[in-house]
């Protein structure tokens, strides 16, 4: 593992109907078809929507830490 690393912080949304854990993944798998080097997500903010007296969705904000890999 290479030392002084920089990072550049991301912060993006996932949301799911079963858990957290699936808005968490949602929102890692979604971004890392645009974002490159993510390496570290960090959990900011859990919200949800009550339907019925019961769960009905989970929202997870995230701050997704990638790699910074200035041009040559």
């Amino acid at each position: 593992m290479a030392t002084n690393q920089t990072y550049v912080k991301s912060e993006v949304v996932g949301s799911s109907s079963k858990s957290v854990t699936d808005a968490i993944e949602s929102a890692i798998a979604t971004a890392s078809r645009s974002l490159r080097n993510l390496d570290w997500f960090e959990v900011v903010d859990v919200r949800g929507s009550i339907r019925d007296n019961k769960v009905a969705s989970y929202q997870v904000t995230l701050k997704l830490g990638l790699r910074y890999e200035p041009k040559a």
